[in-house]
């Protein structure tokens, strides 16, 4: 952990935590960043193999081997291993901008409020400005004895007492999360299966208008309606492989459900 005594010249103290699992390629660049404005930073690591851990503790964050308990219950664990109440979520892929580092440094946050940051995502060497991935406002910084994650699968979502404002500050959260194009084919593959599990367990089905519709009606928001077409080749992409993930989710959940049938219906010994 760090010293407190190094970051004096703050007038208040957040405690940043991460979530991380290979993530060497941007790992380094993350906690760097947090350094300059958390007395402390907490990673909490689900078994890396490829020299994530090495690399956050020698920039001097905190590391805790945890094995993955889903986004929302190790996010909050991670966020009670703090030393401090006020939390600064970051993901392992995501850089604070030296904007948003010195609006940061300024800061004085109030109770009854919540803080959103003005990320921005990384694809293939550009950053995307529409295609329903920018504008993109992430609550991240909050008071961990107020706010908490909620939501299990892929969607996790903070909960907020109803009487809290959210504040926007000024600076970018880069984004840089997907390596080239197949590691973005590699994650949509895995949001679809996570997205129809959690539907799944929630007793849903696929309905004919979701399963024929909602794919077209995906790529249409995101090309036209978010303005994907001002990006240009990757919007077209961006927004074709999003309707196609739609479509993979629905697949996914009819395997699913047809599994449970088979399973039901099979004679027991």
């Amino acid at each position: 952990m760090l010293e407190h005594s190094q970051f004096s010249i703050f007038n208040f103290q957040f405690s940043a935590v991460v979530i991380s699992h290979n993530e060497a390629r941007t790992i380094g660049n993350c906690v760097e960043a947090l350094r300059k404005v958390c007395d402390e930073v907490v990673v909490l690591d689900s078994q890396s193999t490829d020299g994530t851990i090495g690399i956050c503790e020698k920039l001097g964050a905190k590391v805790v081997q945890q094995d993955w308990l889903g986004y929302s219950q190790t996010k909050n664990l991670g966020n009670q291993m703090a030393s401090n109440d006020w939390i600064l979520s970051i993901d392992s892929d995501e850089v604070l901008s030296d904007e948003l580092i010195e609006t940061l440094k300024n800061l004085k946050p109030e109770t009854t409020k919540v803080y959103a940051l003005d990320r921005i995502t990384e694809y293939e060497g550009k950053w995307v400005r529409h295609s329903g991935w920018y504008p993109e406002w992430k609550v991240r910084l909050f008071d961990r004895r107020e706010v908490m994650w909620q939501g299990d699968f892929v969607h996790e979502t903070l909960h907020i007492p109803a009487d809290y404002q959210v504040v926007r500050l000024k600076g970018k959260l880069f984004h840089y999360s997907f390596k080239d194009a197949d590691d973005h084919l590699r994650r949509l593959e895995k949001y679809a299966r996570l997205g129809a599990e959690e539907q799944f367990a929630a007793g849903k089905k696929v309905t004919f208008l979701k399963r024929y519709f909602s794919p077209a009606f995906r790529f249409i928001r995101g090309f036209l309606l978010k303005k994907g077409f001002l990006d240009g080749k990757i919007g077209w992409q961006i927004c074709s492989r999003e309707a196609a993930m739609v479509r993979r989710r629905y697949q996914i959940l009819d395997e699913l459900w047809e599994g449970n049938n088979q399973k039901v219906n099979s004679p027991q010994p």
